[in-house]
């Protein structure tokens, strides 16, 4: 903060501090001139007309102070000279930028002369010791430390019944507080926490709503895309201002970070604090749904705030929230915008609704070039392949860079890191950064697997290097090179891989993620088919938004359970079917990375599918020869073994992921014998990997064997 800022709110302070102090001065003397009154008689205890007193002057300020009984002035009623020892009222320093807390309170709930009063009269008893022995002496009563409705009526100017009214301000914004009592005007009366705070000029959360409430901050300088849309936003609601037709704003799309940073943007434009309730901590009750409208509504007039209400996790068939929040929309006042995924709410509210997206290729290069540096230019130009990679939100890319250079500052000077060292550092931090959106919808592989422990035919291991070759040059072939503006297919690389299962389907995935540096996710077709319509379609959308930060590698498995020959329509079953499977690989070809399905059965699939695909291989199963290949590769160069004739083992009529259980089995026995792995303990790992896929092991396979 500026010295200019520091001093300005130090002088606000001051003088809300005065302002306070003259105006419970005020109360103070209304209440020694009633216990006056009925010591001499002159009034019952319960009731006498207001006296004409003076008018405190108006003037601007917060912060915290202490209020004793030696600095609240006392002031004399207008029409008595005060004398020129008494404290006076600070006049209105019009250089500041608000007006005192108390003023500022009294304007934003409407309270009335009186009702000012009466809170002034609650907040002296929390801040000036001598207000409980006047409300003790003013009520006959040692024991009536407080001050209660018919001690207001009595002693305060301007008195009204109306003021104790449940919907009247003191009590719908619960400014006062009615304790315990057998009659209402006797019972004591307390002065909000959060109020009191607040009159003392010291700004915070009221704590009934923490852990529900969380206030918002600017996560730093917005991409122009998303800069204008935070000025239309804020355009909108500065023209609606003051109405009772203020929109609702419903920002939607998969830019979390984003849609957050541009509320808090426009908020900042309009003098606004901003503060987020997620939709998931939002009470169903009515009774705790009606407090909390009531207990935000007073926040956001006590902080000038608005309301961010994070509806992205929401499940829209889970009815009761759904409509717990549409009745906090239209019952709370004031600025609300609603984030959503998709568009989903319809109010009788007005409300607009805007689509926040990705910032732009060149927005994310301008952002990656803010975030590194200097160190940008050591990377001679690898920014465009990180950018053509890894579609990120600026906020994102601003904490991958932070990282890294922080990382740089642990690195010995003497040993700067080379240029495929800093990249390499970029590169799998953005692959760390992107996993948490998908990890909770599909499952993480670790690609251990290369080339080398691939065993296909030629054919397919050349297609697979064309595969690879396909996604590390799709930015150049696509962007730099045009053909993107000559094909609406989009720039992603759809693969089928077919076979039995064992053939290496899911190895190939694991060589190709590996050799991209991507991570692999596997996600099983079976688990997200729905038999509901339209479920299918939605869990499908967001596991490919989810993915497209990274551009992981994705591996659909059991395709069959989704695809089949349908495009002959006999049912409304098959019309959907039809349709999830197009939406499928419509979001294949958009997507920005590598989709593979997986499927055991080819020849279900229908050819008009098929054609979508833009490669498809073939795992054969492994001939005798693959599988003394995949035999003289299976174990790991620290295994201990011992006469292995692997073209004896090649008998064996079995799949690669099958060879691999049985020599990992044959590790175990011959690690448990204190051995190492040799032909006796192949031959009783095959014998049980036969049992579990029932079927007989005969001696032309493991004839000789030991």
């Amino acid at each position: 903060m500026s010295t200019t800022a520091t001093n300005t709110t130090n002088t606000w302070q001051e003088v809300n501090q005065r302002y306070l102090a003259a105006a419970l001065a005020v109360v103070r003397d209304r209440l020694e001139e009633y216990v006056k009154n009925v010591e001499k008689g002159s009034v019952g205890a319960q009731f006498i007309a207001p006296t004409s007193r003076g008018v405190i002057n108006r003037a601007p300020t917060g912060g915290d102070f202490n209020v004793s009984p030696e600095n609240v002035p006392d002031i004399m009623p207008a029409s008595e000279p005060k004398p020129e020892s008494e404290p006076a009222i600070p006049d209105m320093d019009t250089t500041l930028s608000m007006p005192p807390a108390l003023e500022m309170l009294c304007v934003a709930f409407g309270l009335s002369p009186f009702e000012r009063d009466m809170l002034l009269m609650c907040a002296g008893m929390e801040l000036n010791s001598s207000f409980a022995s006047l409300c003790a002496a003013a009520q006959g009563n040692s024991m009536q430390t407080y001050p209660t409705f018919s001690l207001a009526l009595a002693a305060l100017a301007e008195p009204h019944w109306g003021a104790l009214a449940p919907n009247a301000p003191l009590r719908r914004w619960r400014l006062i507080e009615v304790g315990l009592g057998s009659v209402l005007t006797r019972s004591p009366l307390h002065i909000d926490e959060r109020v009191l705070h607040y009159l003392l000029g010291v700004q915070h959360l009221d704590e009934r709503l923490a852990g529900i409430v969380e206030p918002l901050r600017s996560a730093g300088d917005l991409v122009p895309s998303h800069k204008a849309l935070a000025e239309r936003l804020a355009a909108i609601w500065s023209q609606t201002a003051g109405t009772s037709a203020l929109p609702v704003v419903q920002l939607c799309g998969n830019e979390l970070a984003s849609k957050r940073a541009i509320a808090v943007a426009a908020c900042d434009m309009l003098g606004l604090n901003l503060s987020m309730i997620s939709a998931h901590v939002t009470p169903l009750a009515p009774s705790e749904l009606d407090a909390l409208i009531h207990l935000w509504e007073r926040e956001a007039a006590l902080s000038t705030s608005a309301l961010l209400l994070d509806c992205d996790e929401m499940d829209p068939a889970d009815a009761a929230r759904v409509n717990a929040i549409t009745s906090l929309i239209e019952r709370t006042r004031g600025g609300i915008i609603v984030t959503h995924r998709e568009r989903r709410l319809a109010l009788q509210r007005p409300m607009l609704t805007f689509d926040v997206r990705r910032p732009t290729a060149s927005e994310q290069h301008s952002t990656w070039q803010s975030a590194l540096g200097t160190a940008a230019h050591t990377l001679n130009g690898k920014v465009e392949t990180l950018v053509s990679q890894f579609s990120m939100s600026a906020s994102t890319i601003q904490s991958v860079g932070n990282e890294v250079l922080g990382n740089l500052v642990s690195i010995d000077a003497q040993q700067p890191p080379t240029e495929d060292e800093l990249y390499g550092m970029l590169w799998d931090t953005c692959r760390v950064q992107a996993r948490p959106h998908l990890d909770n919808l599909a499952q993480r592989i670790e690609p251990a697997a290369s080339w080398d422990d691939l065993v296909l035919p030629d054919l397919q291991r050349q297609t697979l290097h064309d595969i690879a070759v396909h996604v590390r040059q799709r930015a150049k072939v696509y962007g730099t090179w045009g053909f993107a503006a000559r094909s609406t297919r989009g720039m992603g690389i759809s693969v089928l891989f077919a076979g039995a299962s064992g053939t290496g389907k899911t190895m190939a995935a694991e060589v190709l993620a590996n050799d991209l540096r991507l991570d692999l996710y596997h996600i099983d077709l079976s688990q997200i088919v729905s038999k509901y319509i339209g479920e299918t379609e939605k869990n499908l959308r967001r596991v490919f938004d989810a993915a497209e930060e990274s551009g992981a590698v994705l591996l659909f498995d059991e395709a069959d359970a989704l695809f089949g020959k349908r495009s002959e329509v006999r049912d409304s079953h098959d019309r959907y079917a039809n349709i999830e499977v197009s939406y499928l690989l419509q979001r294949m070809e958009s997507y920005r990375g590598l989709a593979i399905l997986t499927t055991n059965m080819k020849n279900a699939l229908d050819t008009a599918f098929l054609r979508r695909i833009r490669f498809i291989v073939h795992f054969p199963f492994p001939d005798a020869v693959q599988r003394a290949e995949i035999w003289r590769r299976i174990f790991p160069a620290s295994t201990p073994t011992a006469g292995l004739d692997v073209n004896r083992l090649a008998r064996l009529n079995v799949a690669g992921g099958n060879i691999r259980n049985i020599a990992l089995n044959a590790a175990f026995l011959a690690a448990d014998a204190g051995e190492p792995v040799g032909m006796s303990h192949l031959l009783h790992a095959a014998r049980s990997e036969y049992a579990k896929m029932e079927k007989a092991l005969t001696e032309a396979e493991i004839g000789g064997w030991v």
